[in-house]
């Protein structure tokens, strides 16, 4: 029961969960083998490793109702107080190689990503979610270099960009300072940052960040907590893919995300998705964007 409560909006290893739990291996692989079996849990592959979450798959009615009720009754078991600092121990790891990479590669971080995706293929169709012009507030996270901030400018009366890389911040700074958007701030920091404003944004965006953040699930459930009631959330990240080699490239944790995993979290975040569209790239790659709206 633990393990699924760790498992409630997170995919984790075998090897990290032997070290949340201090437990041998072995062992770990005999709890996440009756569970599998039970279907309370599923697998996905990312590179080499095989990571871990909750079962949200559909099953026949009777076992759809018996699962949900063993989730629930996990979402309300405490987790044991080692085990906590054991599961933030993790995340800070995570958090910490994703900043090094940032602060490391802030110079060359378009050219690497450009292998991907370059702005110009899903800047403009993110754009067009947005109002022509609102007296409203916007917050983009993780605005990597400030390509979208002069958009976001133009559209909004106020613009908060967040990031935890004072390097990639100057650059936005720069940006900013180029195309002349004098109601832009920028705030260093983390999505913790949405527990301080809660309700206070008409939109969030988040371009191309969530493949590489610790936590996914945590990120899009603090974003909603910044949302006004009639505001919406744009997520743009990539599909999921099985091209292991931007985790040492481009620093990304995540090889991309299934639409379902994306919407089961925003769901859990008290948000319903409003529109979705997907961009096939030449590269093999396949970018998704999805407009949330709260419930």
């Amino acid at each position: 029961m633990q393990i699924l409560t760790v498992l409630a909006h997170h995919s984790f290893g075998v090897l990290e969960l032997c070290q949340i739990f201090s437990i041998k291996q072995s062992s770990m692989s005999h709890h996440l083998k009756v569970l599998a079996n039970a279907q309370l849990v599923s697998t996905r592959r990312e590179g080499n490793t095989i990571f871990y979450r909750r079962n949200i798959e559909a099953l026949p009615p009777a076992l759809h109702e018996l699962r949900d009720a063993i989730y629930r009754a996990a979402d309300t078991a405490p987790l044991e107080p080692d085990f906590t600092q054991n599961l933030n121990a993790i995340f800070s790891s995570r958090a910490e190689a994703s900043r090094r990479f940032f602060i490391e590669h802030a110079g060359d971080l378009r050219q690497q990503q450009d292998l991907i995706a370059e702005f110009d293929r899903y800047g403009p169709e993110v754009a067009r979610l947005l109002p022509q012009r609102s007296q409203g507030q916007a917050l983009e996270v993780g605005p990597g270099e400030g390509d979208f901030l002069p958009t976001l400018s133009a559209r909004f009366h106020k613009v908060v960009a967040v990031d935890t890389s004072e390097s990639m911040l100057e650059l936005c700074r720069q940006r900013c300072d180029g195309e002349g958007s004098t109601n832009v701030a920028l705030v260093l920091d983390d999505t913790r940052y949405c527990h301080e404003h809660a309700r206070a944004f008409d939109c969030v965006v988040v371009n191309m960040v969530l493949h590489h953040v610790p936590a996914p699930a945590a990120v899009i459930s603090d974003l909603a907590r910044a949302l006004k009631r009639d505001g919406s959330l744009i997520i743009c990240d990539l599909c999921a893919h099985d091209q292991d080699w931007v985790r040492e490239t481009c620093g990304d944790r995540w090889l991309g995300f299934d639409k379902e995993d994306l919407f089961h979290w925003a769901e859990r975040a008290g948000l319903q998705r409003k529109t979705s569209e997907i961009i096939a790239l030449r590269n093999g790659f396949q970018i998704q964007i999805h407009q949330f709206t709260p419930t």
